[in-house]
Parts: C-alpha cells; structure tokens; sequence
C-alpha cells in the first residue's frame, strides 16, 4: 500500500509540476467539461460557479482551469479570517479568499508541487497581495499550526490524495474550535472495480 500511495503521490506532482510550467497551461484541463473546452478558461470557470467578476482579467494568470466548482461559494468569508487553501496551485481561489477577508485576514496556500508554490507566489507579487503566503507540503501532512485557521477550502484536491483519512484528520487539527470547511471535489457515489482501484494512472486521468 506504501508503494501504491507513493505512486500515485509522484504521478500527481509530475502531472501538475507540468501543468504549471506550460506555455498554455489552461489548455491542460478542467473537471468541469468537455475537451473541447478546455481553452475557455472563462467559460470553464463559469460552469464551475464563478461570477464573471471573479474570473476577471487581473486574477486569469492564475486561473489554470482545473477546478471542479467554487469553494468559495459556500464558505462565507468574512473580514479578518484566516483562509487555508488545500491544493492552492498557482494561487487563484486563495487570491479571491485574499479579498473576502480583507487587509486584517489571511490566506495560507499549501501544495505539494513547487513549481505550483513557485508560480502562485509569482502572482501573488504581481498582483500585489500582501497577506497570503504559499507553502510546499502535502494536505496528508500540513505545515500548518493547530487550530489556527478559521476556515479550509478545497478544490477538486482531496480526490487526488491516496490517503484522504489522513487529510481529514489534519483538517480537524489545524481548524480552530468552531471553525468550518467548503470543499469542492469528486466523490465516488458506487463501486469501482479493484483493478480500476489499483491503477495508479486513473488518479490523473
């Protein structure tokens, strides 16, 4: 079982530390649609429940399109809270949390990929914010301090993960008493077959 989530661990990270580094990246795909789509980046995002405002153009740099909804939609962020983003990529559902909570807020990223914590903090210097910060390190292990955080958002992550008992777990740990989560993601609502189970390659597919 080690062997196996170790696998899937390092086809993941391959998978995006390409995505992140591609000349188009928002042509790598998105949850929320066809192939033929996978270029509108916009229209993508719209599917997926963004506003028109949130998809504007100071925030498309880090807009990859791989999303499979919007956390943000049900997590009701207010001022001042502190925002941890599971899977952050290159920073665009942190960059929107950033401006829910405010100057007085925060916004931690975390993923396992460090070409994808090299390009969402690339952005956040771009476009300016100041109070989010990317850290590498995987969900089944946050870097992040007990309950320290007001809210967890994900989106479309969990799923990826081998181990996602662990990831609830450290969910758990690091949420302050009362605090909440908004989870956006693929769940498996019958029975896959053991060998589709064990291939490793269907985690990305």
């Amino acid at each position: 079982m080690k062997t196996f989530k170790n696998s899937v661990k390092q086809l993941v990270r391959d998978k995006y530390a390409s995505i992140a580094t591609s000349e188009n990246p928002g042509g790598s795909g998105c949850c929320c649609g066809d192939s033929s789509a996978f270029v509108d980046i916009l229209g993508q995002g719209r599917k997926c429940g963004y506003t028109r405002d949130q998809l504007m153009d100071e925030l498309a740099r880090a807009n990859l399109g791989l999303g499979c909804g919007n956390p943000l939609s049900m997590a009701n962020l207010e001022e001042g809270e502190t925002v941890l983003d599971l899977g952050s990529g290159a920073g665009f559902d942190a960059f929107l949390a950033v401006q829910a909570v405010g100057s007085e807020g925060r916004v931690i990223g975390v993923d396992m990929t460090h070409e994808m914590v090299q390009k969402a903090r690339e952005n956040a210097a771009i476009l300016g914010f100041g109070n989010v910060e990317f850290k590498r390190g995987e969900i089944e292990e946050l870097p992040v301090s007990d309950d320290s955080v007001d809210v967890v958002i994900s989106n479309c992550v969990i799923n990826l993960s081998p181990d996602k008992r662990s990831v609830y777990r450290e969910i758990y740990r690091v949420l302050k008493p009362g605090g909440r989560i908004s989870i956006s993601d693929v769940m498996l609502s019958g029975q896959l077959p053991q060998e589709l189970k064990k291939d490793v390659d269907a985690y990305t597919a």
